[in-house]
């Protein structure tokens, strides 16, 4: 019985930490951060480019021969992919939001 009883507590431990660190990957943006956004990448509009193989998905890293650009006072870049304008955070290169 105790043996269960280690092994269900082990379990639990271990499906509160991958909760915990897929938590931690959530990006939150500011109602008014996303404004910001949206208006500049309206005002400069960047040609698209094709990435074969790469699915635009929040999580997603971009390689590294993909140009990100900077949008004034944001911590994070963008990039059009595909037609879709894809928010980047810069140190990881990860997709944190796709616009349609």
């Amino acid at each position: 019985m105790r043996k269960q009883l280690s092994s269900a507590t082990a379990g639990l431990l271990l499906l509160v930490g991958v909760s915990a660190a897929a938590a931690q990957d959530v990006v939150v943006i500011q109602p008014e951060q996303d404004t910001v956004i949206r208006e500049y990448v309206k005002k400069k509009p960047m040609a698209s480019v094709s990435l074969l193989g790469v699915e635009l998905n929040i999580g997603t890293a971009l390689p590294d021969t993909v140009e990100l650009y900077e949008v004034p006072d944001v911590q994070y870049r963008y990039v059009v992919v595909d037609g879709r304008t894809v928010l980047v955070d810069p140190s990881t290169r990860k997709i944190v939001k796709v616009y349609d």
